[in-house]
């Protein structure tokens, strides 16, 4: 079993904030790799747990360098550490995401970011026949406890082409990602229950995901495509 994480992740973090350059992460990479592999260990240990009540495909630990190519921060790293796990077939899609940042700003999520046309054009087609099951997840008393509701922030401006803009659902289909998040203190990255409480966050998480594989499994008629 990985060692629970520790406060030298956040102190390197937060000293990599202070000296974002190359010159100092050169000096400091033994402190950087030190870390970097406590932290594989624990997505490995997540993604074992994962694996009790899903089927992980792959995680994917995303790149401590930036792409500075269009944007204003050229800064060279982030100051995060981010991991995914993309669900394993088919007839699951979506994953699993985990931030690690000091400050308060760890958080986990999960969903489906930037599903394919073809996916993104038959989710909005279910809302638009039906949105009340999707309401009904996003209201009910433990998971509207346990996450922020579903993220907005990668919306169409008004509605996507071929949908009504008066229409009751067209909050749900101007999503272009369907994806819920939950924040953590750093206190509570740092507790030694910290891998069971995101497992117990990314299992609440599984009727987001069943009526989402429901739908994309299925054409409007509900007759199986798979």
């Amino acid at each position: 079993m990985a060692a629970p994480l520790n406060k030298d992740i956040f102190k390197f973090l937060k000293a990599l904030k202070e000296n974002n350059q190359r010159e100092w992460m050169t000096e400091n990479k033994k402190w950087y790799l030190k870390n970097e592999d406590l932290l594989k260990s624990f997505y490995k240990e997540v993604k074992t747990g994962l694996n009790t009540f899903d089927q992980i495909e792959k995680t994917k630990v995303f790149r401590i360098h930036r792409d500075v190519r269009f944007s204003k921060n050229k800064t060279p790293y982030n100051v995060h550490r981010s991991a995914s796990f993309s669900r394993e077939g088919a007839h699951r899609r979506g994953g699993y995401y985990l931030r690690i940042e000091p400050d308060g700003k760890s958080r986990m999520a999960g969903g489906f970011f930037n599903p394919n046309p073809a996916d993104l054009l038959r989710i909005r087609k279910e809302f638009e026949v039906d949105d009340a099951p999707m309401r009904a997840i996003l209201k009910a008393k433990d998971f509207k406890n346990a996450f922020d509701g579903l993220n907005t922030n990668n919306q169409v401006k008004t509605a996507p082409r071929g949908f009504d803009i008066d229409h009751p659902a067209i909050d749900l289909i101007r999503n272009k990602s369907f994806v819920v998040s939950h924040s953590f203190t750093d206190q509570e990255v740092l507790a030694s229950d910290f891998k069971e409480n995101l497992l117990n966050h990314y299992r609440m998480l599984l009727p987001f995901f069943d009526y989402f594989s429901m739908v994309l499994t299925t054409d409007l008629n509900g007759e199986s495509l798979i």
